[in-house]
């Protein structure tokens, strides 16, 4: 039987540092959402800092960073930036470390998609993101509002990304606070996500692919609309519990650090196999993505939720059409409707 999860730390409070392991830093920076904070570690390198992820770039991010560093992190500088994942509260900062002769190191996919993210910059959403939103079912009054509004933009809250990177591949090794880490790769909610797994003590950073107490989101876009990014989720989660101990103390990108990883990634599996059951229970009736969200959630979603619901119900729907579970067809107004195969 695996340990329960058990939470050794409490949150460090704002512009403080929480000691997690010898030197190995965990600090918290703001977010404008619901999940409203990152979590940061900063890694001793004796004569400055690897930091691992950074918040999005903002005045107040800025500013946040200028009192830790002057703060918890001693005045030393940042030597290097290891992003997990190119979503924006991860890397949004990046670039400004580097502008600061800060070291990027990255996994090429995750760099790919930052810098193009930030270089495309749209004033109103494009034909393919109308098009994928209408064939997912959005309301037609959403649809229209969406339309006439600036869509998010990455380089919103990631800043610039000049040209060098160095990459972070699977089964590598990387050095960090003085421990050796392998580097293991996860998928499904963003590509080539990065997880390390220290070869000298217990610890995991695990990023956005191990979490403790939410489920990371699980989406598919316009940028490619066939994915299965569930099934990758599913197998990293498989990759991953042949490699999960009780005594693995995880550094998460999101909640608190944790102990009792094997039994997470069963729970993180079996969230995702219990909502896929309801849902193929739910298609006996025709229905749009969007209308399957009381069958996934069980709950009402709010305008907020709205966007990361849509194509993580899009993901699941994938997940069965690809395994031939589900079908789907186009109706005259473009939207997809699914049913049990």
């Amino acid at each position: 039987m695996s340990e329960p999860l058990r939470f050794p730390f409490e949150p460090p409070a704002p512009g403080t540092a929480v000691q997690v392991a010898e030197g190995v830093l965990w600090l918290r920076l703001p977010l404008p959402m619901v999940l409203d904070h990152v979590n940061v570690f900063a890694l001793d390198e004796g004569d400055g800092w690897t930091v691992v992820d950074t918040g999005f770039d903002s005045r107040k991010s800025r500013g946040l960073w200028q009192d830790l560093l002057a703060g918890p992190l001693g005045g030393r500088p940042v030597r290097r930036v290891v992003v997990t994942h190119h979503h924006p509260d991860h890397i949004g900062l990046a670039g400004w470390f580097q502008a600061q002769g800060a070291e990027l190191a990255i996994p090429r996919t995750a760099w790919l998609y930052a810098r193009m993210l930030t270089l495309d910059v749209q004033d109103r959403p494009r034909p393919e993101q109308m098009a994928f939103w209408r064939s997912a079912g959005m309301d037609p009054a959403l649809l229209s509002k969406r339309a006439d509004e600036r869509p998010f933009n990455f380089a919103d809250v990631v800043h610039p990304l000049p040209l060098g990177f160095t990459r972070l591949a699977e089964g590598g090794e990387i050095t960090m606070g003085g421990r050796r880490w392998q580097i293991a790769m996860g998928n499904g909610h963003a590509p080539e996500h990065a997880t390390f797994w220290s070869l000298d003590d217990d610890l995991v950073i695990g990023g956005d692919q191990l979490l403790p107490s939410i489920s990371a989101n699980i989406g598919v876009y316009p940028t490619e609309p066939e994915a299965d990014p569930l099934g990758e989720w599913i197998l990293a989660c498989d990759k991953f519990s042949a490699m999960a101990d009780d005594r693995h103390l995880v550094l998460p990108g999101h909640k608190l650090p944790f102990t009792g990883l094997p039994l997470r990634l069963r729970q993180m599996v079996e969230n995702h196999e219990n909502a896929l059951a309801r849902l193929f229970e739910h298609l006996t009736t025709p229905r749009t993505a969007t209308g399957c969200f009381p069958a996934l959630f069980k709950r009402e979603i709010g305008d907020s939720e709205y966007g990361l619901a849509l194509v993580e119900a899009v993901a699941h729907l994938n997940y069965l059409l690809q395994r031939g579970l589900a079908r789907r067809f186009l109706n005259a107004e473009g939207i997809w409707l699914w049913e049990r195969a």
